[in-house]
């Protein structure tokens, strides 16, 4: 399998001219569910997929606990997991409450391997077929 790509047509909103460009741009090929994960998980080893499903949907609800309590998980050949949020800026320190938090978000950090793996440029694209 490869990763598809489209030619999308922009248009630059911050210029003066709103000049238009072209960026390619990867298209998902659809969702892998739970379900489907742990089968093809419980192919590549020994486990059957009622356990991969009970580990993962264990591991779902532990690292929310963890996240929320600060902490940051490191799935080592994954990568690391921390919570981050969004507040308003205010003009001291002083105004600063946790009322003013927008939004929460987790941070990734890949693995220096799944950077490489990414810079390495080893994975294969194809331009999406033309709709008719």
């Amino acid at each position: 399998m490869a990763l598809k790509y489209r030619i999308t047509k922009r248009k630059d909103n911050i210029g003066p001219e709103g000049q238009e460009y072209y960026i390619m741009q990867a298209i998902g090929t659809g969702e892998i569910d739970i379900k489907r994960l742990s089968y093809l998980i419980s192919n590549e080893c020994t486990v059957k997929r009622p356990d991969v499903v009970a580990v993962l949907t264990a591991l779902g609800d532990k690292m929310k606990e963890l996240l929320a309590d600060g902490h940051v998980i490191n799935l080592e050949n994954i990568g690391r997991f921390k919570m981050g949020f969004k507040s308003t800026p205010q003009p001291s320190p002083e105004l600063l409450r946790p009322h003013e938090i927008k939004k929460f978000h987790i941070n990734y950090q890949p693995t220096p391997e799944m950077k490489n793996w990414l810079k390495g440029k080893s994975i294969d694209v194809v331009k999406e077929p033309r709709k008719r």
